[in-house]
């Protein structure tokens, strides 16, 4: 018998770099006019930020997670409260930066009853000075890496470590990124929302913004457009696109982190490009059907679940304008 064979398989961990920030969140039923007073149904005060929204989806889907990145002094209410919440997810903080006399980032988040969120954050400005710990403490036992553009200042020189070593790096690029960014060679993945996309590229289309990035970068490349699902470009430089999950959204809070989560998972796991976006989309489908910022991210049953109502994909889009 071969007990290799038969012994549980340790889920891969992915180290999620960025800043960890408290949410106080406020559902409302209308923006508030300038200068003027309104009051919230709700109010929910949550642990948040890219990269801690998606290492919360990770776990919910089954894998290991790990967060690195500045924050506060760690005699600070903020810092106490969110090492609590992440300790509650099971999530790995030995390389989170403490940052002594600093405050940690937080966010003024009201949600509107279609559930679209206005944010308003503070991030110090000292907190991008961060020196992270050192390559070979950050990628022991390392699946991949997941961090955003916006930290390219302090994670490129790892990401492109990751790289040399063979670890998938994934970027979450929500805005503007030069064209001579390292991030797009320090990468494999490179997934942009269609507003960075766009301003990236100069362009005022997400198809041909897509293309001309291509011509910088080896990296997988994907622009995530909402409601429209997901345009990409296959391993021939061909468009491609899969669709979005039809819900009813109460709350898109931490929805792009937990698609970025489930995607960096699913690579992970070797799934087929077509089929990782769809996991990731369906994850971050669900998440928007529940109120609670990522904390409200599924489990891998209920993902599983939604992909096997509806196996079939989009064909694929090449004339997108």
């Amino acid at each position: 018998m071969n007990f290799h064979a038969s012994a549980p398989k340790i889920p891969p961990r992915i180290l999620c770099i960025g800043m960890p920030v408290r949410d106080l969140t406020f559902r409302i039923e209308q923006l508030p006019e300038r200068g003027s007073k309104i009051g919230a149904s709700h109010f929910d005060e949550i642990a948040g930020g890219n990269a801690l929204n998606a290492a919360i989806g990770i776990v919910r889907l089954g894998g290991r997670a790990s967060i690195c990145g500045p924050m506060g002094d760690i005699r600070e209410t903020s810092s106490r409260y969110i090492f609590d919440e992440l300790a509650h997810e099971g999530i790995d903080t030995r390389h989170i930066v403490h940052m002594p006399g600093l405050v940690t980032s937080i966010s003024n988040i009201l949600i509107d009853p279609s559930g679209e969120r206005t944010a308003v954050t503070f991030r110090d400005p000292e907190l991008w000075k961060v020196r992270l710990p050192y390559a070979d403490t950050l990628l022991e036992d390392c699946s991949a890496v997941l961090t955003e553009s916006r930290c390219a200042e302090f994670c490129t020189a790892i990401c492109a470590e990751a790289r040399r070593r063979g670890i998938p790096v994934i970027v979450d690029v929500d805005r503007a990124m030069s064209l001579r960014e390292g991030l797009l060679t320090a990468s494999s993945h490179l997934i942009f929302s269609s507003e960075a996309l766009q301003a990236t590229a100069g362009l005022a289309s997400d198809a041909e913004g897509l293309l001309k990035v291509a011509k910088l970068t080896p990296s997988f490349l994907a622009g995530t457009r909402g409601a429209q699902g997901t345009l990409w470009l296959d391993e021939h430089g061909s468009l491609q696109q899969t669709p979005a999950f039809p819900v009813h959204t109460v709350d898109t809070l931490g929805a792009g982190d937990v698609f970025h989560g489930a995607f960096a998972l699913a690579i992970t796991e070797k799934q087929e490009l077509r089929q990782a976006l769809r996991f990731a989309s369906a994850a971050a489908a669900l998440k928007c059907t529940r109120f609670g910022g990522a904390f409200a991210a599924p489990q891998r049953a209920e993902v599983e679940e939604l992909l096997s109502q509806d196996r079939a994909t989009s064909p694929a889009q090449t004339d997108e304008k």
